[in-house]
C-alpha cells in the first residue's frame, strides 16, 4: 500500500485529504507543520508527501527544497490558496523547487485521487 505523508497546519484540510486518501487504499501519516514532516519523513519512508506551502514554523517551499536534498527522488505535490499573493506564484516556485505538481486550493478530491496516483505510478 503506497504510503503518502500529508503536511498542513489546517487540521480540517489534514482530516479530509487523509480520509480521502485512506479510502483510496493509501497508508496516510500526516504532520501539522514543515519541522514535523521533515522529521516524520526521515524516520518513515513515503511514497509521495503533500505539503501545503503557507503555514507557520517552516512554509512548504523550505520544506520541498530540504527534503530534495535528503531524499532526491522523493516526489511532492505542493498544495495552496495563496495569502496575499497569487498562489499560481507560489506554486510556479514550488515546481521549480522541485515539487512534481502543484494544485491550487480548494480543488476536488477527484483531482486530488487522479494527481496523486499519477504521481506514484510514475506517469
Amino acid at each position: 500500500m503506497p504510503r503518502v505523508l500529508v503536511i498542513d497546519d489546517d487540521e480540517q484540510f489534514l482530516n479530509l485529504m487523509k480520509t480521502a486518501l485512506s479510502r483510496n487504499k493509501f497508508e496516510v501519516i500526516v504532520a501539522h507543520n514543515g519541522k514535523q514532516g521533515i522529521k516524520m519523513c526521515e524516520n518513515t519512508p513515503v511514497d509521495l508527501v503533500i505539503t501545503d506551502l503557507i503555514m507557520p514554523e517552516m512554509e512548504g517551499l523550505e520544506v520541498i527544497m530540504e527534503l530534495k536534498q535528503k531524499v532526491p527522488n522523493l516526489k511532492i505535490l505542493a498544495v495552496s490558496g495563496g495569502g496575499r499573493n497569487d498562489p499560481a506564484s507560489y506554486l510556479d516556485l514550488a515546481t521549480a523547487l522541485g515539487a512534481k505538481c502543484a494544485l491550487t486550493k480548494p480543488f476536488s478530491m477527484e483531482t486530488l485521487l487522479k494527481t496523486v496516483k499519477q504521481l506514484i505510478s510514475g506517469e
